[in-house]
């Protein structure tokens, strides 16, 4: 019975984060993520991390970002990124705003992005190492 009320919460907040435990916070992040504008799945990881790096016992975070949609993570996100700065935090340094930081996060990940597929690498060319065996 209980099981079943789970369920049946779980898919009616199909837009919300499920900070039960960490598992299934990364469940709804992915599912969450999967279902956004392209241009915007940097930023709401970003955003993740971010405000995961701000807590220091994971009942915290999974507290602080139970039941926040992809927009309300951001929107937290932001916030923390300002307190940050203020407060004078090493890793927002480099980055004079919010934007700017997404911004080389989204350049980084499409360099890395295109590092990952080799354009040497033709499918259906023969291995060298391919057929290896004793002569």
């Amino acid at each position: 019975m209980m099981l079943g009320l789970a369920l049946l919460n779980a898919c009616g907040n199909a837009g919300q984060i499920n900070g039960l435990s960490l598992t299934t916070a990364h469940k709804s992040v992915s599912f969450i993520k999967e279902h956004l504008p392209a241009n915007q799945r940097v930023e709401f990881e970003v955003a993740y991390w971010a405000l995961r790096a701000q807590f220091k016992t994971d009942g915290d975070f999974l507290k602080a970002i139970d039941g926040k949609t992809a927009g309300d993570l951001i929107a937290s996100a932001k916030a923390g990124f300002i307190d940050g700065k203020v407060s004078g935090a090493k890793e927002y340094a480099a980055y004079p705003n919010w934007e700017q930081m997404i911004a080389e996060q989204t350049r980084i990940r499409t360099e890395q992005d295109r590092g990952a597929i080799d354009p040497h690498d033709k499918k259906g060319y023969p291995r060298v190492d391919y057929k290896m065996h004793a002569m």
